[in-house]
């Protein structure tokens, strides 16, 4: 997966987290807290966590990123990103 480009990554992480938070609020608001707009709470942040696991291969565990540095939709994808 390693091969994949920034704007496929970019493409495929808007997809996903338009179903996760079951919005496309996600595609206008990429730099602001999901969190604080209730477009994410708990629970859905660990379905993220899985379906990223699933979709890229990409393994996150809650505790190792604190939730100031992936809390936005550029965050999230800058995560990804670097752990292809």
């Amino acid at each position: 997966m390693a091969d994949i480009s920034r704007e496929k990554l970019e493409s495929r992480m808007l997809d996903l987290l338009e179903e996760v938070c079951e919005s496309d609020a996600v595609l206008s608001h990429r730099d602001e807290d999901l969190f604080a707009l209730g477009l994410l709470d708990s629970m859905a942040a660990v379905e993220l966590l899985v379906r990223i696991e699933d979709d890229f291969g990409v393994s996150i565990a809650p505790t190792e990123v604190a939730r100031t540095e992936m809390n936005t939709v550029n965050l999230i994808i800058s995560q990804v990103e670097a752990r292809l």
